[in-house]
């Protein structure tokens, strides 16, 4: 039978190489899939790409990786959180790269990614730097620009529960970003609090169905 459950946090990350793009799910705080964040620091990949709402704060495992160089771009719509000061420091180096998404665009263009969808047309960033170098069009005479569906070649996303088919429920604001990501990314892992027999889970309560995951890690780490 099916099973999707693996053994260990750094069992469910050992295929991610030097290089690879990772979506990072959660909202602030909430929903980070902090556990398999943990086993990406202590497995010593670098060059990473990581794809997320915000960069983290100095004293996330985010804030840690481009603390020791092992970043080769973010993209996110929330660079630097309050107080902190090792994002703004390795960026100003030159450390890594940085693309910044409006909010929306972001998650808009991470759920293109997952539904197939190569590019869409939004009036969003239309005049700023985020529309710098895209093509442009005009609908009805309101002008869009062209911005490019987001897929990674893992997605690290946090639940509340799922079974060993990879069915997902989440926690409240945890839904804002992990679905959408669960969905766009070539290999999704996700860490949950708890894993249940088959049918447990209310069909009508699952957000993420088992198809779009690979991979079901049971964490420790408390939800943020």
């Amino acid at each position: 039978m099916l099973n999707k459950v693996v053994d260990s946090l750094a069992a469910a990350i050992t295929d991610v190489g030097d290089g690879a793009s990772v979506l990072v799910g959660g909202f602030g705080g909430a929903g980070m899939p902090e556990g398999l964040l943990a086993a990406l620091m202590a497995s010593g990949v670098r060059r990473l790409t990581l794809i997320a709402n915000a960069a983290g704060r100095d004293d996330s495992v985010m804030g840690q990786l481009m603390k020791q160089d092992r970043v080769a771009k973010i993209v996110c719509s929330f660079p630097e959180a309050s107080g902190s000061t090792i994002f703004r420091e390795r960026f100003l180096a030159g450390r890594f790269e940085l693309e910044i998404v409006p909010q929306g665009i972001l998650a808009e263009r991470i759920r293109a990614g997952g539904s197939g969808i190569e590019a869409f047309y939004t009036p969003v960033g239309v005049g700023t730097e985020v529309a710098e170098g895209k093509p442009v069009e005009v609908f009805d005479g309101r002008t869009c620009v062209l911005e490019r569906a987001i897929r990674a070649d893992f997605a690290f996303v946090r639940a509340r529960a799922g079974d060993r088919w990879g069915n997902l429920v989440y926690e409240k604001v945890a839904r804002n970003f992990n679905p959408p990501m669960a969905m766009a990314g070539r290999v999704t892992v996700a860490e949950v609090d708890e894993i249940v027999p088959l049918g447990a889970l209310d069909p009508e309560s699952v957000v993420t169905p088992g198809i779009f995951v690979q991979r079901v890690v049971r964490t420790e780490v408390a939800h943020g």
